[in-house]
């Protein structure tokens, strides 16, 4: 039993180096941590300089939580300057189709397809000093210069602007607005959002700290019973 007990504080001591994660138990039951910082790295490895959120890692990390016994709810923390479209968008979705409870705190930043990963939650919350930066699809590299790209590139966004709206209070118009918006970033399009104004746009649902986020998931684990999930609040 002794040696069971250390092999899961080594996995758990494990997963916090690697994954920046960690699982806090009380009598109020238990809450797996995760956090997104740094680039979401997708199917290109990122410089070793570079802080990053592999998404190889997260998705059956998710899917494991999911199906956990152990674990009544997640909760989200943000840091991320964005990174990759798909791999952001799959770790949404992979959220957003959870039954557990889940809550998203937007700490530092949440820009770019950080958006989508702030809002997939149950309910999310921003700091007064964290931002949001909402800009059109972008690309570095090689890129074709044919109206198929160009295309590409509208699909995409309409896919994003999709997923957002559909997982918060915002309008289609206002985030299109937000991220088509000219003269808000120097030498760039889109909008930067801070904590208020987050709010106040319908992006995220509450202002609010680390207290905050971690009493809104125990009262949906509450309300509905440890392993019992939780619907759309």
């Amino acid at each position: 039993m002794e040696n069971k007990d250390a092999e899961m504080k080594k996995q758990e001591r494990e997963q916090v180096v690697e994954l920046g994660s960690d699982i806090t138990k009380s009598k109020r039951g238990s809450i797996y941590t995760l956090t997104i910082i740094g680039q979401v790295e997708g199917h290109q490895i990122l410089p070793e300089n570079c802080k990053t959120t592999k998404y190889e890692h997260v998705l059956p990390l998710l899917a494991g939580l999911e199906e956990s016994d152990d674990i009544d709810g997640l909760l989200l923390l943000l840091n991320t300057v964005g990174g990759d479209i798909e791999a952001g968008l799959a770790i949404a979705e992979m959220i957003a189709g959870m039954k557990k409870p889940t809550v998203s705190l937007v700490l530092g930043g949440g820009h770019s397809i950080g958006i989508p990963l702030a809002v997939c939650t149950k309910k999310s919350f921003i700091t007064p000093t964290a931002s949001m930066t909402v800009h059109p699809v972008r690309m570095t590299g090689l890129v074709v210069g044919a109206p198929q790209t160009f295309r590409y590139f509208q699909r995409i966004q309409e896919q994003i602007a999709d997923f957002v709206t559909a997982n918060s209070k915002i309008s289609r118009e206002s985030f299109e607005r937000y991220m088509m918006a000219t003269g808000e970033i120097a030498t760039d399009v889109g909008t930067i959002l801070y904590g208020k104004e987050a709010v106040a746009s319908g992006l995220i649902d509450k202002l609010g700290g680390l207290n905050d986020a971690l009493m809104a998931l125990h009262r949906m684990i509450d309300k509905n019973g440890r392993g019992q999930g939780s619907g759309k609040s």
